[in-house]
């Protein structure tokens, strides 16, 4: 087995994801990247890794990027959960089939990598798995309800992981980014944060980067807020 720690990005085409794919290739880690839209596969180029163009709702997708990094480097350490958006309508206007998309976009996007991934994790003895949720997991907006319910139950799905798996050293946690400058700006969303800016995909990247070092080696089960102060709730 490699020396060399690997990290996996989910939906690291752009935004977000791509931001953290890039931050941990420059921590020195060997990236995979799954993007459906072909961004994903020549960051990977430019960073020296693996890139496979298919999408996070196909487990063959998603196998077929566990099976390269382990035919390569022998060993995932850390995997990065990112996503796309889900439906956004006035709760009573979303149909079944919205609904069933949502779930796919911010729940299952979790669950079906870590099902494929973790079981490495948990032989090595040691891994990171980071999900990338939203500030308003626990104060839910109007505005995206399906993002707002599917995210409540991926912070429920990662309570449950860490309990189970925190003996085994592997280690889940989600970042909850507020507006974030890879969405359009409005001036009443920037009125709306106390440090009145929104904040950066390296901002977030960061965050991710710290989750996944040594630092952060007795942090597990955890919701951790990167919203400029919008949230302050305990």
């Amino acid at each position: 087995m490699s020396s060399e720690k690997t990290a996996v990005i989910v939906a690291g085409g752009s935004g977000m994801g791509a931001a953290a794919a890039k931050r941990l290739a420059a921590d020195g880690f060997k990236v995979a990247i799954l993007s459906s839209s072909g961004k994903g596969e020549a960051l990977a180029k430019e960073l020296g890794g693996i890139g496979v163009t298919g999408s996070n709702q196909s487990n063959d997708d998603l196998q077929r990027l566990a099976d390269a990094t382990l035919e390569k480097w022998g060993r995932i350490d850390v995997l990065v959960n990112s996503g796309g958006h889900g439906p956004r309508a006035p709760i009573l206007e979303i149909t079944d089939e919205q609904w069933h998309t949502g779930m796919d976009v911010y729940l299952m996007n979790v669950i079906r990598p870590v099902r494929i991934v973790a079981p490495q994790m948990i032989k090595q003895k040691g891994g990171a798995i980071i999900n990338i949720s939203t500030a308003w997991v626990a104060e839910p907006n109007a505005m995206f309800p399906t993002s707002a319910v599917f995210r409540a139950g991926l912070a429920a799905y990662t309570k449950i992981f860490s309990n189970t798996y925190a003996p085994d050293n592997v280690r889940m946690n989600n970042v909850l980014p507020g507006w974030i400058d890879s969405l359009p700006a409005t001036e009443e969303r920037r009125d709306n944060v106390p440090m009145q800016r929104y904040g950066t995909s390296e901002e977030i990247a960061a965050t991710i980067a710290f989750l996944a070092s040594d630092g952060a080696g007795y942090i597990t089960g955890q919701n951790i807020r990167v919203d400029g102060g919008v949230i302050r709730a305990l």
